[in-house]
């Protein structure tokens, strides 16, 4: 049950949604356990970003809360290196220009039901 939000400050195509959320299905293999079949990948564009007080360049915040209690910080490690490739070459926004929040939580629900 793997959610990746992304936020960012540039418009987005369908095209880049889709390269996007093909690139994080890879990347959250890098956490034991899961896979792109649970993987939930919620987009918001055009939103105004300041980074260090400047909105006039191109940023991106990323939340990646996944269900468990605890993750190998390796994991984390390689999804930072593959959700900033990704926002780089889709949409040009500088890894400088990117913050990544990640949660691990064993309260999530589903289906109408709690795991």
């Amino acid at each position: 049950m793997p959610v990746i939000h992304t936020h960012v400050s540039t418009a987005l195509s369908q095209e880049q949604r889709e390269h996007l959320k093909t690139a994080y299905g890879k990347a959250i293999t890098a956490v034991p356990g899961k896979s792109e079949g649970w993987l939930m990948c919620p987009f918001e564009d055009n939103m105004p970003i300041y980074f260090g007080g400047d909105d006039s360049t191109p940023a991106a915040y990323v939340e990646v809360n996944v269900f468990g209690s605890t993750v190998p910080k390796s994991s984390w490690e390689q999804l930072t290196v593959a959700i900033m490739e990704a926002l780089s070459t889709e949409l040009g926004i500088s890894k400088n220009r990117t913050y990544i929040r990640y949660t691990a939580t064993t309260d999530w629900g589903w289906n109408g039901s709690n795991f």
